[in-house]
């Protein structure tokens, strides 16, 4: 039996088409990868399945009594909440039964002998309700949850205000696992992941006993969780079976048999048509030019969609520097304490650095320390003649209710019209994502704006904090590239060694710092 069945789903954006007839069925633990490039309308399914958004045609229905966790790209929390408090409310139907139990207890001595046994029942049947839901094991399975995760190293009674986006994402995923849903409904849970816990969440969803549908650019954290492909292209979805890279082999010998397909009909095609043209005039062969001319009209055309337009991405040196980009002499980052011991680093013209280590470590800080966003707690930092930084931050803070074209229009409003959304274009945007609010579109489109904004600053050195979040795998390889033929210093923090490795110089490990520098 189903646990979802999606049912001819149409959706539309304004007068856009997102979606287009979708169906299909989700079954008791199978395991979901939804793909597609960036803007395809993944996580606008997603969000129509959970209820979310509404779709204009179809119907969504769930077997009665299913759970389903959403993990979303963009959340919001409450002040005055630690993040242990927040996790434990994972279980809060246990703590409501934990309340009811000592208001029980409390009344035991004082209620009448008729009414004692109805309420010892009652105790009891609570005592069951607990035990069955492992209510003393709670602070376990929260610490354990949280430390997989690296939300431990943020400090369990943090008052959840003053987490960063991407520490927030990492908090609703750990409330969901600790939740453990019928369905898991999870939108890039990867980003803001280091290595050491995509590995765990990827042993925990390989032995997950329900099922999930999984949005995600990290082929290689998809290959080992799923064992089904829904493929969005063109508005409609195609399911494979298996995981990522049997999914992209039989897709690519599909695309080939299409093409075969399209060009043997396009040739019938047009001997039909040079026939009828030739002939249909003619007394003698009138007659089997309209039989050829109604065969042309029964043919159900095979239509060969364009494919997604291809970012191009592409950084200048606007000018050149001194030798010496920046020294830093014994700096130590941090907020309320130091998060690395005091170090002492040369950044030459024309390096191309990679930053790493586990969250929470001090890699974002560091880069703010730098660009003078944040005030370092000692040592200094001087730069060279004519140095000139770009600062890509790891997440939009809240996206603004203008589109695109209105956004960099304001940055830069020296700018044509034209000029802003050519430079768009580029980055693989179409026009109905320049006009449309930067609120309304996924993380991918949101980052491509960004970069857009990015290229467009007059630099010569290049601060990049975790640029692929939310980018496609296509989008991701030619960004990849164009920082390898960017010609001016770079300093990235990421956690994926595939984007960076073919081009840094030299990785800075934080992880390695903490012990000795």
């Amino acid at each position: 039996m189903s646990i979802l069945s999606v049912k001819n789903i149409t959706h539309y954006f304004g007068d856009k088409l997102v979606i287009k007839n979708i169906s299909f069925d989700l079954l008791h633990k199978e395991r979901v990868g939804l793909v597609g490039a960036n803007g395809s309308g993944k996580s606008t399914l997603l969000k129509i399945i959970n209820g979310y958004h509404l779709a204009d045609e179809g119907t969504i229905d769930w077997l009665p009594q299913t759970k389903v966790g959403y993990l979303e790209q963009h959340i919001e929390l409450v002040k005055g909440i630690t993040i242990r408090q927040y996790l434990q409310s994972a279980y809060q139907h246990l703590y409501d039964i934990e309340a009811e139990m000592l208001q029980l207890s409390n009344q035991l001595g004082v209620v009448p002998e008729v009414e004692l046994d109805l309420y010892l029942k009652r105790f009891a049947l609570l005592q069951e309700q607990l035990d069955h839901g492992d209510f003393y094991l709670i602070d376990a399975k929260v610490e354990e949850i949280a430390d997989g995760l690296g939300i431990t190293t943020l400090g369990l009674e943090t008052d959840v205000s003053k987490l960063s986006g991407g520490q927030r994402t990492k908090l609703l995923l750990a409330k969901l696992l600790l939740e453990e849903p019928n369905v898991l409904l999870l939108d890039e849970p990867t980003n803001y992941l280091d290595v050491s816990h995509i590995e765990w969440l990827t042993n925990y969803l390989r032995n997950y006993p329900h099922s999930f549908i999984l949005i995600s650019h990290d082929t290689g954290f998809m290959n080992e969780v799923v064992n089904i492909i829904y493929h969005l292209e063109h508005k409609m979805l195609t399911r494979y079976l298996g995981n990522y890279q049997k999914f992209l082999e039989t897709y690519e010998l599909r695309k080939q048999q299409s093409f075969l397909a399209y060009n043997r009909q396009q040739a019938e095609i047009k001997k039909l048509e040079t026939y009828v043209q030739k002939n249909k005039a003619r007394a003698s062969t009138s007659k089997q030019a309209k039989a050829r001319e109604k065969k042309l009209m029964k043919i159900d055309r095979i239509d060969i969609p364009n494919p997604p337009p291809k970012p191009k991405f592409a950084f200048r040196v606007c000018e050149r520097p001194a030798s010496i980009i920046a020294e830093l002499q014994q700096l130590q980052v941090g907020y309320d304490r130091p998060l690395l011991p005091p170090f002492s680093r040369t950044v030459r013209r024309g390096e191309k650095i990679a930053i790493t280590g586990y969250n929470g470590i001090g890699k974002s800080t560091t880069l703010k320390t730098i660009i003078g966003e944040i005030t370092p707690l000692s040592g200094t930092i001087s730069f060279g003649q004519n140095v000139r930084a770009a600062y890509f931050s790891q997440e939009m803070v809240e996206a603004p209710d203008i589109s695109p074209l209105e956004y960099l229009w304001n940055i830069h409003p020296n700018m044509t019209q034209k000029e802003v959304r050519q430079a768009l274009a580029r980055t693989g945007l179409k026009s109905e994502h320049i006009f449309q609010p930067l609120s309304l579109l996924s993380g991918g489109e949101q980052t491509r704006v960004r970069l857009c904004e990015f290229m467009l600053e007059e630099s010569n050195w290049l601060i990049l904090d975790e640029p692929t979040n939310h980018l496609d795998i296509m989008a991701k390889k030619i960004l990849s590239k164009a920082l390898q033929e960017y010609e001016g210093t770079i300093i990235v923090v990421s956690h994926e060694p595939d984007f960076y490795s073919p081009w840094v110089t030299q990785v800075w490990n934080l992880e390695q710092w903490g012990v000795s520098n």
